[in-house]
């Protein structure tokens, strides 16, 4: 018997949800068993797949959201550029080979990273305040903390890294007003979205990488 339509969204989240933490934790335990390099190499396959995840799930549905996604991570990759060429924002850094393909030395997958952060973090603080301008620092703040932790990691992983190899603290202040102008284009424009598949793929993402930062 086909299912009602009403029901869809509950059993995609589901196993959106359920995909979404096997991919993290088989990344987790194989790194911590001493694979590594196998599961390093896939990253650009596990941010791909979370990213068609949240497309058929949040939904990204209809001409707006659309262009909303595909700005926030053009914007991203703007900014990357800049950082990657001049320093300016950031500090000096360069993306290493284990991110996917590139452009203009920026990793394409950034641009989609930038865009999946803003959208699941927009969504949570959308959902905890009411507050505009609170919704866009409370989001800005998740997405911070986010790179924080990445930032142990990305080096060992041949995301990228910086001169010294530490990320200076410019890079932290660049990432805030970088979230925090996403955010705000986002709480203005944006469109309600699943929450529930949000927190937990921003979650996987914050397991992984506390872990990570340990291990590091």
């Amino acid at each position: 018997m086909r299912e009602p339509k009403a029901l869809l969204p509950t059993y995609r989240t589901t196993i959106g949800v359920f995909l979404v933490w096997l991919f993290h934790l088989s990344g987790l335990i194989g790194i911590y068993l001493g694979y590594e390099d196998w599961f390093i190499s896939k990253t650009p396959l596990n941010l791909f797949l979370s990213g068609l995840l949240f497309i058929w799930i949040y939904p990204l549905s209809g001409k707006k959201a659309w262009l909303l996604f595909l700005l926030c991570g053009f914007l991203g990759i703007a900014a990357e550029w800049v950082g990657v060429h001049t320093g300016w924002l950031f500090g000096a850094y360069a993306y290493g080979e284990n991110l996917g393909p590139k452009i203009f030395e920026v990793p394409l997958l950034i641009g989609l990273n930038w865009a999946l952060l803003t959208f699941i973090t927009g969504s949570l603080s959308r959902r905890w305040l009411q507050n505009r301008k609170l919704q866009m620092l409370a989001g800005a703040l998740l997405m911070l903390l986010l790179d924080f932790f990445m930032e142990a990691a990305a080096p060992h992983f041949d995301y990228w890294e910086f001169n010294g190899g530490t990320a200076p603290l410019w890079n932290y202040v660049c990432w805030f007003l970088l979230a925090f102008l996403l955010q705000g284009i986002f709480q203005k424009t944006g469109q309600a979205g699943n929450s529930r598949f949000s927190a937990q793929l921003l979650l996987a993402q914050f397991v992984f990488f506390i872990a990570m930062f340990f291990r590091y």
